[in-house]
C-alpha cells in the first residue's frame, strides 16, 4: 500500500501562511435550537428544493452582520478600518470524497434568500470540480509548488503588497478580498461537534464560525422539557474588531433568526 503524500499544497500553503499563535482571537460557542429550520428544509426538499442548514446559517450570519452589527464589517489596511459594502460569506467546501479542500465566495448574503444562496453554490462547486477555480484558494496548487526557501518570503510579499496596501500582482490572480466578510465551515459533516478555527493570517476576516454536528438535546422551553435539534456554532474572532458587546449581538441575532426559516428563505430588497 502506497503511503499518503503528507506534504499537501495546503499544507504547504499553511506552513508559510502561519507563524504561530495570534494573540488578537477570541472564542466563543452557542448552541442554535434549529427544530424550526429543519422542518423547514424538510418541507423544501419535498417540495424539490435543493437546501441545507448550511445556507440557512449562511443568510442567518449574513444579515444579522448587515442588520445588527455593520460595523464589524471591515478590514484593516495601512492602520486604518476600511468598510465592506455587502456581507460576502466564505463557505469552505470538501472535494474528492473529503480530500481536499476549497472555498466559495457567496455574494451579498445579506439580501440573498437561502435557496438563492443553495443554487449558487451547487453550480460553484461544478464549476471547481471541473478544475475551473480562481483567486487565492483556486492559485494554492501554483503557490504550493514554490521551493521552500521561496515560499514564506513571497507569502509575506503577497500578504503586504496585495492584502496590506491594496494593490494587485500581475503573477497570480488573487482579488483584494478573496475570504468576504465571514468565513463558514461544516466541521459537523465530519463529525466535530466543535472546533475553534484558525484566523488566517491573508483573510482579513475578522469572524470565522464552524458548524458542529447537529444533535437532539433536551431544552427547557415555556417551563417544560422538549427535545429539540441543536446545532453548536463555534466564533473565532478578531478582537481588533469584534469585542464582546457585539460578539453577543452576533450570537443572539444568529439563533433567532434561525427560529424563523421561512424570512431566511426570502430574499431581502435593498433599501433604496
Amino acid at each position: 500500500m502506497t503511503a499518503p503524500d503528507l506534504t499537501t499544497p495546503w499544507r504547504k500553503i499553511a506552513a508559510a501562511a502561519y507563524s504561530g499563535p495570534q494573540d488578537c482571537r477570541i472564542f466563543g460557542t452557542i448552541e442554535a435550537d434549529v427544530t424550526e429550520t429543519l422542518a423547514y428544509i424538510f418541507r423544501q426538499r419535498k417540495a424539490g428544493q435543493k437546501v441545507t442548514l448550511l445556507h440557512f446559517v449562511a443568510a442567518a450570519l449574513a444579515r444579522t452582520i448587515h442588520e445588527d452589527i455593520p460595523q464589524i464589517n471591515c478590514f484593516l489596511r495601512r492602520g486604518r478600518f476600511l468598510r465592506r459594502e455587502h456581507v460576502d460569506v466564505f463557505v469552505t467546501v470538501a472535494l474528492r470524497r473529503g480530500q481536499d479542500l476549497t472555498g466559495i465566495i457567496l455574494p451579498r448574503g445579506e439580501s440573498q434568500s437561502a435557496g438563492a444562496l443553495a443554487k449558487f453554490l451547487r453550480e460553484e462547486v461544478l464549476k471547481k470540480r471541473r478544475g475551473e477555480d480562481s483567486g487565492f484558494v483556486g492559485s494554492k496548487n501554483t503557490l504550493a509548488r514554490i521551493p521552500w526557501p521561496f515560499r514564506r518570503a513571497l507569502f509575506l510579499l503577497i500578504k503586504w503588497w496585495v492584502y496590506g496596501l491594496g494593490f494587485r500582482l500581475p503573477f497570480f490572480h488573487i482579488p483584494r478580498d478573496p475570504f468576504g466578510s465571514v468565513i463558514l465551515s461544516d466541521i459537523g459533516s465530519h463529525g466535530l461537534a466543535t472546533g475553534n478555527a484558525a484566523l488566517f493570517p491573508m483573510g482579513r476576516v475578522p469572524v470565522v464560525i464552524t458548524m458542529g454536528k447537529m444533535a437532539k438535546k433536551p431544552v427547557v422551553k415555556k417551563g417544560e422539557i422538549v427535545i429539540r435539534d441543536i446545532v453548536p456554532l463555534t466564533a473565532t474572532l478578531d478582537h481588533r474588531i469584534v469585542d464582546g458587546a457585539q460578539a453577543g449581538a452576533l450570537a443572539r441575532g444568529v439563533a433567532r433568526r434561525l427560529l424563523h426559516p421561512e424570512r431566511l428563505d426570502t430574499a431581502v430588497t435593498p433599501e433604496s
